[in-house]
């Protein structure tokens, strides 16, 4: 009975375990979409709530949702095709790794300082989130998990 309990309570963190890199690439990925389209379509609203770090350049706003919109529609995919996991998610901890330097370096945000510091805490939180999705990925391709 011990065995079975024991067995029964290792196939549910694995099956939890496995089902993490998902919800991270849906969560990430709805995300990354939003916030391209917001800089898209909103450029001024999204430099004075979230960018307000220097002077406003709708430009390179632009230039940011050009990749953060992709990204986001890869994680989906990556979603829906297993196989893409551990590309994808590699490439999204790359990303928000060095976006939480870019912010370690300035935290100069028009907001105030502890503004700035915040969202560098919060890239960073995220960058743990999303490495402990491609090491669960990597593992799970290695046990051949779904």
């Amino acid at each position: 009975m011990a065995t079975t309990a024991k067995t029964s309570a290792t196939t549910a963190a694995t099956q939890t375990r496995s089902r993490y890199p998902g919800v991270v690439l849906a969560v990430f990925g709805v995300y990354s979409v939003a916030l391209g389209l917001f800089m898209l379509l909103a450029p001024g609203p999204f430099y004075d709530t979230i960018g307000a770090f220097g002077t406003r350049n709708d430009h390179y706003i632009f230039d940011n949702a050009s990749f953060e919109l992709p990204l986001g529609l890869m994680m989906l995919a990556a979603f829906q095709w297993p196989s893409w996991r551990v590309p994808t998610l590699a490439f999204a901890t790359a990303h928000w790794a060095l976006h939480s330097l870019s912010h370690l370096i300035d935290t100069d945000h028009a907001a105030g300082n502890w503004v700035g510091w915040l969202e560098a805490g919060g890239l960073v939180l995220t960058t743990v989130l999303l490495a402990i999705a491609l090491r669960t990925s990597i593992s799970d391709d290695k046990t051949g998990e779904p």
